[in-house]
């Protein structure tokens, strides 16, 4: 059995040293294909990511028409926060608010000199619980601030948030797309590489065949060539998104001004990397699979 292993290894690496330009070949379009898809799945990973730090900071404000009195305040706030999806509620006075907007213009806060203070209207910001940060959950809320009509105002950036998820699905959409595109040309090649192959060694198996070979025993340095090969484009592909991940998306998300602090990207797990390497191995075995139906037929 052993000799049989050796022997099967030793003809796949064989074909492959005799092929080298169309062996390199496959293994190149394999691993572009599978970087390919792999890269575009871990940047909407990352990008994912971004979107539930971003989910989590969605607050509602409420805008009033007037102040309310301060002794009113209290009951208010305990009002709002009695809502099924709120989890705290702060009431922000004309006079603070236009603070925050003075430390928000930095250097240019002098415009503001001789401003009145009660310029701006007086609001509460309303955080969510950790499970409404939905358009569910914003909804509700929205809802019920607006039969109160005391109010003259409520905002969220929840549609913001929908259209930057709209963003990602179609960043899905477009990675597989192309990810498939170059899996059929890898498959393509991979069948061709086999074929040229068994093409020059048609006398040879011709022979093995008529001096009893089994057809499995014809057919397995073939399929082992092809796992080879994918093999190698799987671990090449890997190298390449880890290098694409450390030079370019980890650095480019920390510079991004939107990214929250704290937010490490993240790169595939040990399944997930796993997978890609041996959606590579399938992938030469389908190429070969492909070749042998016509000429060593199963």
């Amino acid at each position: 059995m052993l000799e049989k292993i050796r022997y099967f290894i030793r003809r796949a690496l064989r074909n492959m040293r005799q092929w080298p330009v169309l062996c390199s070949a496959a293994i190149l379009t394999m691993a572009v294909a599978l970087a390919t898809m792999a890269t575009f799945f871990l940047v909407v990973l990352n990008i994912q990511g971004l979107a539930t730090n971003w989910s989590q900071e969605i607050q509602v404000v409420a805008y009033f028409k007037t102040p309310p009195p301060r002794n009113q305040r209290a009951k208010l706030i305990q009002q709002v926060e009695a809502f099924v999806d709120v989890n705290q509620v702060v009431f922000i006075s004309p006079t603070e608010a236009l603070k925050r907007f003075s430390t928000r213009l930095g250097d240019d806060a002098g415009l503001l000199e001789g401003v009145s203070r009660t310029l701006l209207p007086a609001s509460l910001e309303i955080r969510l619980k950790s499970g409404s940060h939905s358009r569910e959950g914003v909804e509700r809320v929205v809802a019920e601030l607006k039969k109160d009509s005391r109010f003259n105002d409520v905002r969220f950036g929840q549609e913001w948030l929908e259209r930057f998820e709209n963003f990602v699905n179609l960043l899905k959409f477009a990675g597989l797309f192309l990810g498939s595109l170059f899996l059929l040309a890898a498959l393509f090649i991979v069948s061709n590489t086999i074929k040229l192959t068994l093409y020059a060694r048609r006398d040879e198996l011709e022979i093995m065949a008529l001096v009893g070979a089994t057809k499995r025993f014809i057919q397995i340095p073939f399929l082992l060539e092809g796992a080879l090969q994918g093999f190698a484009g799987g671990l090449l592909a890997l190298g390449f998104l880890w290098l694409s991940f450390k030079l370019l998306l980890e650095k480019g998300l920390h510079s991004f001004w939107l990214t929250p602090v704290g937010f490490d990207p993240i790169f595939l797990s040990t399944e997930q990397q796993f997978m890609l390497v041996f959606s590579g191995v399938l992938l030469g075995l389908l190429g070969s699979l492909a070749s042998l139906r016509k000429f060593v037929r199963l």
